[in-house]
């Protein structure tokens, strides 16, 4: 059996993974800075802190695959995604982990945000390492767009950027494509994966907007930068490789059906 372990754990695409891991036959170590009552589900629960490094050696041991989904988008990203990710990799060297598999976000080397130039920097840490390694790149989640919208709901008046592009994918989709390269074997940088269309942001909220029943004027808001004119370009997306198939409006109707949770919640790693 597989011992593989997958850091941030109780995140997005962390918690879709480690049922698909489990079904697939993987022993599932799951780590996390602040894991829940170990006594739940069917995965063994560590702590692991990226910044500080504690706990890593031992979470480590006898582990063959490291899918390493933790991320800080909202903090400090260079601190956890750049030079956490270097510290686990010299771990993962050590301990002699056979696949080092790295999930990210298409076109970041075409964004210039912050957060994605350091998710630029740990994929660089991640093929000049000695380990073993893979990288899958995926599109947006459709619960990250969701949240992101979900901020903009609360106002009478919605001022967008509507030709923004995203593709936006079902986070399931994502983890089961990383379980399919989560073997001994390393597969390197890997196709990305993309959701079953191309939106622009307009399109988006509009199908947002009648999938919870508001009505709200949305007023396109053109905003300056080159990091809001890389999305305007489709930088962010990936229309050959459309890989899922479950459409926003799908994902809507099953989110918002008969009220369902109108906040969700997203760390976007990611994927």
């Amino acid at each position: 059996m597989t011992q593989t372990l997958v850091t941030g754990a109780t995140g997005t695409l962390g918690t879709a993974l480690r049922p698909r891991l489990t079904a697939a036959g993987h022993a599932v170590r799951a780590a996390s800075r602040s894991p829940p009552d170990q006594t739940r589900g069917d995965s063994d629960w560590v702590q692991l802190d990226l910044i500080e490094g504690a706990g890593m050696e031992s979470t480590l041991e006898d582990v063959d695959v490291v899918i390493h989904t933790a991320t800080a988008p909202q903090d400090d990203s260079e601190a956890v995604d750049v030079q956490g990710t270097k510290r686990l990799l010299d771990a993962a060297e050590k301990a002699g982990v056979e696949n080092f598999l790295y999930p990210s976000i298409v076109g970041i080397d075409n964004i210039p945000f912050s957060y994605y130039k350091h998710k630029v920097a740990a994929e660089t840490a991640v093929e000049e390492s000695d380990v073993p390694t893979t990288i899958v790149r995926a599109t947006q989640f459709h619960s990250f767009i969701a949240e992101i919208l979900g901020y903009v709901a609360k106002l009478p008046v919605w001022p967008l950027p509507t030709n923004m592009q995203f593709q936006p994918i079902d986070v399931g989709e994502v983890a089961e494509a990383i379980v399919d390269h989560a073997m001994a074997t390393a597969s390197g940088r890997t196709d990305p994966v993309g959701g079953p269309k191309v939106h622009s942001v307009g399109e988006l909220a509009r199908a947002y907007r009648a999938a919870r029943g508001l009505r709200r004027l949305i007023v396109r808001c053109p905003l300056p930068g080159n990091t809001v004119a890389a999305f305007r370009a489709g930088h962010a997306t990936c229309p050959d490789h459309m890989v899922g198939t479950v459409t926003w409006e799908e994902w809507l109707a099953g989110r918002y059906a008969s009220g369902a949770d109108e906040s969700p919640p997203c760390v976007q790693s990611a994927t």
